[in-house]
């Protein structure tokens, strides 16, 4: 494990609204957070962004994702009336401003938060991430405070509340560095956008996420958990093992479909005429984005 640690209370920097596309300042005011319960001491906060699991209990308050900064308030409130006292830790499961942008606010605050490596070095730097079916989004660089303190290449654990806490990291993903959060006393696990439930997913191919990384990473996670465990997604309505599953039979079987294409020849124009996704849409929607994004993986 590497720790890396910064001046928690250096000057902050809060990210301007339009620079993040989809969001905006009165949706983020509109927004009230959900919050339900997965287990003693174990909850999801629902709001816009990345779900935030949470861990509440007497050592105090564990949170994985942190949304955007004008939700944090609104989230340490909701937090309170589970039980909590503050937040202590932070873990983000990546990059991605919809799950990390409440870092600029809980950083300066004293608020330790923990990233993979890689996660964290391109919180450093200006990026753009293309998600095919909406206009390019720029994030910029985070400001010092709002860095990660802790970081680790491969995994690390906690001992916090009263259960181990495995964070794990298989690989580029949905990007290079992704976190699997395994709550191993409840049998469940927060990865972030590796897994969502509510369609298919985006592999941010320009910025180190890779397709069959994807699917190894999700096999590996499942290798970790029970039958029946409790599958918290980066985005939609919490989720079990079962889905998870599918999701990978999905994933694999779209994926030979689209190599098989590209063995062929086949232009990207060509792949999306082709309809690899078709078994599959009925359930996952739209798969624009994901189609794109595979096939820069693959053919490169």
């Amino acid at each position: 494990m590497t720790i890396t640690r910064v001046s928690l209370f250096a000057g902050l920097s809060i990210l301007a609204l339009p620079a993040l596309g989809q969001v905006t300042a009165e949706q983020l005011a509109r927004t009230e957070i959900r919050t339900e319960r997965v287990g003693d001491g174990l909850f999801v906060l629902f709001g816009v962004g990345g779900n935030i699991a949470a861990s509440i209990g007497e050592q105090g308050v564990l949170i994985v994702d942190t949304q955007f900064p004008d939700l944090v308030p609104k989230y340490r409130a909701a937090l309170a009336e589970l039980g909590g006292d503050g937040i202590d830790f932070a873990i983000d499961t990546h990059w991605h401003y919809d799950h990390a942008d409440g870092n600029q606010r809980l950083g300066p605050e004293g608020v330790w938060i923990v990233a993979q490596e890689s996660s964290r070095a391109m919180m450093l730097r200006d990026k753009t991430i293309n998600t095919v079916t909406r206009p390019l989004i720029s994030q910029p660089a985070y400001a010092a405070a709002a860095l990660p303190v802790a970081t680790f290449d491969d995994n690390m654990q906690l001992h916090f509340n009263g259960e181990t806490i495995d964070i794990v990291h298989f690989g580029p993903a949905h990007t290079a560095g992704d976190a699997a959060v395994i709550f191993r006393g409840h049998n469940a696990v927060h990865m972030g956008d590796v897994f969502i439930s509510v369609g298919y997913p985006f592999i941010d191919a320009d910025n180190g996420g890779d397709l069959d990384g994807m699917i190894g990473f999700l096999k590996s996670v499942l290798g970790e958990l029970e039958p029946g465990a409790i599958v918290i997604p980066g985005h939609g309505p919490i989720s079990d093992y079962a889905a998870l599953e599918r999701y990978v039979e999905m994933l694999t079987d779209v994926r030979a479909r689209i190599a098989a294409l590209i063995a062929d020849g086949a232009t990207l124009e060509q792949v999306v005429a082709a309809e690899p996704t078709a078994a599959w849409d009925a359930d996952y929607g739209n798969p624009a984005g994901l189609i794109d994004r595979a096939y820069l993986s693959l053919s490169r």
